[in-house]
């Protein structure tokens, strides 16, 4: 199969195995009675982040480790700088402080202690991927405890991402097909983009870690991209900056815990300086502009999609393609 059909082959069975997922499972927990508030926290949050989990563990079980982890440093960075600057370029989000202040925290936290733990060891343990793992749990359980029967913001925040996958499948068992069967394209999707990429990356060449990136990281942020521009399109702009922040924390402290729980992985030495410090700032810049002005406008979407085409531009020039 030529390269680019199976990169985009993969790519369009990732969007459409993650929008399965999530429909899925959301209609499976509404059958079963599961709060909307902990719908919002676990299932969408996570179920938009199955691309960048299936597509890092199936790299990491191929020995491909700059994809496995290029991917989720690739994805966090799109997800702000290219996905939430087109979501406000659009139509800008209205944010409240309240909303923003602990999950945003969190994203950035998540973000800084990454970066460190790269600066130090060579390498994600499965022992550091239960670590992590514990921590989501304990973000998820601290959060639930905090926000159940409240009406404060980030708790409306939360209940309202799991209403941006209305209507749910009619049936349980049709819920409960809709999950299943996104989970197998997902898995066949992976297989080919990480497939393709490698291919790519070694015909063309350039590092497993740049196509990680670039074309893996844009890729697997299609659920993101569809959550969040549908969220923004209809006025609920806190559920398009919920789904961003959301899925950030997701990639940090769930993908790479269970991929490195699943198959270690090392942290590629072609992960610049510059990879890492665009990745902790792009999370700190989102949150400010959030922060400063309960808003994120056009003027600041833009300067957000600036600074990814210079970044994009600064690997494309890096590598000498």
């Amino acid at each position: 199969m030529d390269v680019w059909l199976q990169i985009g082959a993969g790519l369009i069975l990732l969007g459409l195995g993650g929008e399965g997922v999530v429909r899925g499972a959301v209609g499976v927990a509404r059958r079963l009675g599961v709060s909307e508030l902990l719908i919002g926290l676990t299932l969408v949050g996570f179920g938009t982040s199955t691309p960048e989990l299936l597509t890092s563990i199936s790299a990491a079980l191929r020995g491909s480790d700059g994809v496995a982890v290029g991917n989720v440093v690739g994805s966090n960075i799109s997800n702000i700088l290219l996905i939430a600057a087109l979501a406000a370029i659009a139509w800008p989000m209205a944010v409240s402080r309240a909303a923003v202040f602990r999950d945003g925290s969190t994203m950035i936290a998540a973000s800084i202690a990454l970066a460190a733990y790269a600066f130090f060891f060579s390498s994600i343990e499965r022992w550091t991927g239960a670590l992590m793992l514990v921590l989501l749990a304990a973000y998820i359980w601290s959060t639930w405890r905090l926000e159940r029967g409240s009406q404060i913001p980030s708790a409306e925040m939360h209940r309202a991402e799991s209403h941006a996958y209305d209507p749910a499948p009619p049936s349980l068992w049709v819920s409960l097909l809709f999950a299943l069967g996104g989970i197998a394209v997902l898995i066949l999707g992976a297989d080919l983009l990480v497939q393709g990429a490698v291919t790519l990356a070694r015909s063309a060449g350039l590092s497993e870690t740049v196509i990680g990136l670039t074309i893996v990281a844009v890729g697997t942020s299609l659920p993101e991209l569809v959550a969040t521009l549908a969220a923004a399109a209809k006025g609920r702009s806190e559920v398009a900056f919920g789904n961003v922040v959301g899925s950030n924390i997701y990639n940090v402290l769930g993908v790479l815990s269970m991929t490195a729980i699943i198959q270690p992985v090392s942290i590629p030495v072609d992960l610049h300086p510059v990879d890492w410090v665009v990745f902790v700032a792009s999370a700190a810049l989102l949150v400010l502009h959030a922060w400063t002005g309960a808003r994120i406008s056009r003027r600041e979407g833009g300067l957000l999609l600036a600074l990814y085409l210079l970044y994009i531009a600064y690997l494309v020039g890096r590598t000498g393609v």
